[in-house]
C-alpha cells in the first residue's frame, strides 16, 4: 500500500495490514514526526509539504519495487502526509513484513533512505512571519551510497 494524504494515519491499523496469516515472522516500522526546528514556540511554527500528484506515488512505487527485488518481503506500506503539519504531528510511516527480522530492518531502512532523497516532496518551514523552503540534505544523499 502506498498513500500520499493530508489526513493523519493510524499506526495500529497500518501494522495490522502488514501481517500475513501464519507467515509473518517480522515487522519493522518507522514513524517520522515533525520535530521542533526553531527557538519559537511550537504553535508559531509549521511545516508544509507539497508534492507532485502522480509523480510522487510513482517515485514511491519504484522505491518499494526496488526493495522487493532486494529482499523477500511480504507486505510493504508507505504513507506520507502532505499539507500543513505542526510539531509532533506524524509525517511518514514505512512498514515492511517478512519471514525474518534482518530483511525487515534492512528493507525499512532502505525505503526511508530513498524516500528522503528520491521522492518528489518539497518542504517549507514557517517560523512566525518567515518561511523558507528546505534544501536537500547532504547527509540524506550520502546515506544512499551504502545501498549501491
Amino acid at each position: 500500500m502506498i498513500a500520499v494524504q493530508e489526513e493523519d494515519f493510524n499506526v495500529a491499523e497500518l501494522y495490522q495490514a502488514l501481517l500475513v496469516a501464519n507467515k509473518t515472522g517480522a515487522v519493522a516500522m518507522f514513524v517520522g514526526l515533525v520535530r521542533e526546528f526553531s527557538d519559537l514556540a511550537p504553535e508559531d511554527c509549521a511545516f508544509e509539504l507539497e508534492h507532485y500528484p502522480g509523480m510522487t506515488e510513482h517515485n514511491l512505487q519504484s522505491i518499494v519495487d526496488d526493495a522487493k527485488s532486494r529482499w523477500a518481503l511480504q507486505e510493504v506500506c508507505v504513507v506520507h502526509r502532505v499539507g500543513r503539519l505542526s510539531v509532533n504531528d506524524q509525517i511518514v510511516f514505512v512498514g515492511v513484513s517478512s519471514s525474518h527480522r534482518a530483511e525487515a530492518f534492512q528493507a525499512c531502512d532502505f525505503i526511508m533512505d530513498y524516500l528522503k532523497s528520491r521522492a518528489a516532496f518539497w518542504k517549507k518551514e514557517t517560523q512566525g512571519d518567515h518561511a523558507q523552503w528546505v534544501e536537500a540534505n547532504e547527509k540524506d544523499s550520502a546515506s544512499l551510497d551504502r545501498w549501491s
